[in-house]
């Protein structure tokens, strides 16, 4: 990919980008200051910048402000890098350059490919077809159909018991007759047993996918993926499409839904809720991909634990009550007819093991496509949501917990918050002389509410610039019409409502500051006990995996500046997306990862935090930007002191 050279001045800093990058894209990359509050849609004309020379692209819409061409004034958010250029940062956007700080290259993992590359496997799953064919001069008649399609089988799989599913053999007399005695099985290993599943005519063996499934609380994801083996090739994922979990209707959080299960019918409802909506993303995986439902031959299912349990229908009301005590962990493998999904019904679903009540099959998921329970030294993964997770692994062992960090960090409880969706602020800067922010919303539209990577920026540049304390309050002090008491709340206004998708101010108050600062304290705290309990210190760190449903990954350094991550160098720092449909899709691919996934469970000791004496007192020490022990954060509180220099 071409890469061209940016010169911003009066700064005199030159930067990489990348060719067609957004300028604004790039200014709010290497944290140089434009302003813009419109999320980059090219109406509030906020982000006017100087095009001293250089190849850029405007490519304005109808209704963008009109600039003074003479003068070469573009808007940044609606400009494009065609090559080498020099640009003007006009002075109500500039910053005192020693307040910039160069950004390391994020240590990224795409979602697409996780931890490990797909394309890297050599497929070996555990359903699987193979072609038969028989020699019909060979055929007796005292042999039945079935006595020589085992005949033949028993010949690759010596010392296997081998039998068939009433559907198959109800299939086996006509597949074979109509194609010349050749016909495909579709075969099921389990352990040291192959049951045959499937019976179709002719060769079908080029025609094998898997359905791999996400099951979030929020979000179900899916993806199909060609599992024939191929050496050359390896694996490939052939579509991918995500939607809400229609459980939404029933509450946000696990618990509501719970206890939504006591009421008649409940537990039926929320079961078809979920099935529902796995089925509309099945559809659409098959209208997109054109593949048959007939050649999907499994599917592998990652949830958390009171997922898995309202996914097959058993009662999960337990998990919410004390001792915590689930229903299973280690799930059955159920077939497609039985719980209503849209495949062919004998099809095979597999659900990942689960660890605890609050430690589910999404984490062990997480966990395998991270490669933990192989990894070397001492390493963190760390899954950001509703119910956030820990794992703290070491050589051949592993220890996790659940933080009820509450839905804050996805959007859930702030006043404008919001999932990460188109419109959503996912990027924020603010001007410390000005209190001007500059923002960035997903799909570059005018913005309408804040997901959780932009609150996580939020709160570490009010806090960077003054605006906030160390106990979240806002700076009364300031001078800055953004800053304002309302209804005896404090606030401030990142975007007023002319620049917005709603018509109506988007703020910040205190109370939402105060939500998001206890659920980064109860993620900190946890780590923080985790690590406690195995006698090891952060700088001992070799790697941290982050997952997560942030849409985009997150800023390790802002939220290293608000207490969230902890502080070590940025290189440690993993994203991998979504871990859960990751490792569902690793599960579908290799019987070496289903091994995989019994193993982790066995691996991991799970901490009930709030059972644990010191996590309170853990919680309560987090509960300031960052926190109150300097030591925990040298770097954070170095930086900040230098910037109040």
């Amino acid at each position: 990919m071409k890469r061209h050279r940016i010169r911003f001045l009066p700064l005199d800093i030159v930067y990489t980008a990348e060719d067609e990058e957004n300028l604004l894209d790039l200014a709010l990359r290497v944290g140089v200051h434009i302003n813009a509050s419109c999320g980059g849609f090219g109406t509030c004309a906020r982000c006017r910048v100087k095009l001293i020379e250089g190849e850029i692209e405007f490519r304005g819409k109808n209704d963008t402000p009109r600039l003074d061409n003479r003068e070469n004034f573009i808007l940044a958010c609606q400009s494009y890098i065609k090559g080498d250029a020099t640009i003007e940062i006009p002075l109500e956007s500039r910053i005192d350059r020693t307040a910039l700080e160069a950004r390391k290259e994020l240590n990224v993992l795409p979602a697409s490919t996780g931890a490990i590359s797909l394309n890297a496997i050599d497929p070996d799953p555990m359903v699987f077809k193979k072609f038969i064919s028989l020699d019909p001069q060979g055929l007796r008649e005292n042999i039945d159909d079935l006595s020589s399609i085992l005949k033949t089988l028993e010949k690759d799989y010596p010392q296997t018991h081998i039998k068939v599913s009433l559907d198959a053999l109800k299939k086996l007399p006509f597949a074979l007759r109509s194609a010349n005695w050749q016909a495909t099985a579709t075969l099921f290993y389990q352990h040291d047993d192959i049951e045959i599943i499937n019976f179709e005519p002719e060769d079908t063996t080029e025609r094998q996918y898997a359905l791999a499934i996400d099951i979030g609380t929020t979000t179900v994801c899916g993806r199909i993926i060609d599992i024939k083996a191929d050496k050359k090739r390896g694996a490939r994922i052939l579509g991918e499409v995500s939607d809400y979990n229609a459980q939404i209707s029933y509450g946000d959080d696990v618990i509501t839904r719970i206890m939504h299960t006591k009421k008649k019918g409940g537990l039926k409802r929320l079961q078809d809720a979920v099935v529902q909506t796995i089925n509309s993303i099945i559809d659409e995986l098959i209208d997109n991909t054109h593949i048959s439902r007939e050649d999907i031959t499994l599917m592998v299912a990652a949830g958390n634990t009171t997922m898995t349990h309202l996914f097959i229908g058993v009662e999960p009301q337990y998990i919410m009550l004390e001792p915590y005590t689930p229903c299973f962990l280690f799930p059955p493998v159920v077939k497609a007819i039985e719980i209503g999904l849209r495949l062919n019904k004998d099809t095979p679903v597999f659900l990942i093991p689960c660890v605890a009540s609050y430690v589910g099959g999404d984490i062990v998921a997480g966990v395998m496509a991270a490669e933990l329970h192989k990894a070397d030294g001492f390493n963190l993964f760390i899954d950001i949501g509703t119910n956030g997770e820990i794992v703290l692994s070491g050589p051949s062992w592993m220890l996790c917990a659940s933080c009820s960090a509450g839905p804050a960090l996805e959007g859930g409880g702030i006043k404008h918050g919001m999932r990460a969706t188109k419109g959503a602020i996912e990027q924020i800067r603010i001007n410390p002389l000005t209190f001007e922010p500059a923002i960035l919303t997903i799909g570059h539209t005018k913005p309408s509410g804040i997901c959780g990577s932009g609150l996580i920026d939020l709160i570490a540049e009010m806090f960077s610039t003054g605006m906030l304390s160390q106990n979240g309050k806002i700076n009364r002090d300031l001078i800055s019409d953004r800053i304002r008491e309302k209804d005896g709340i404090w606030e401030y206004v990142l975007c007023h409502g002319e620049d917005t998708l709603t018509g109506k101010d988007i703020t910040i108050s205190e109370a939402d500051i105060d939500n998001i600062m206890r659920a980064k304290a109860a993620m900190f705290a946890g780590c923080k006990v985790l690590l406690d309990i195995s006698k090891i210190h952060f700088n001992e760190i070799d790697r941290v995996y982050i997952a997560g449903g942030f849409g985009h990954f997150i800023d390790p350094v802002k939220a290293q500046t608000i207490g969230l991550l902890p502080d070590m160098p940025v290189e440690k720092f993993k994203f991998i997306g979504n871990g859960s449909l990751q490792g569902a899709s690793l599960y579908a691919l290799s019987k070496e990862y289903v091994r995989a996934a019994e193993r982790i469970v066995k691996m991991m000791t799970n901490i009930d935090l709030s059972k644990h004496s010191s996590f309170m007192e853990e919680f309560m020490a987090a509960m300031f930007l960052p926190h109150t022990d300097e030591r925990l954060f040298p770097d954070t509180f170095k930086k900040l002191k230098k910037k109040d220099m």
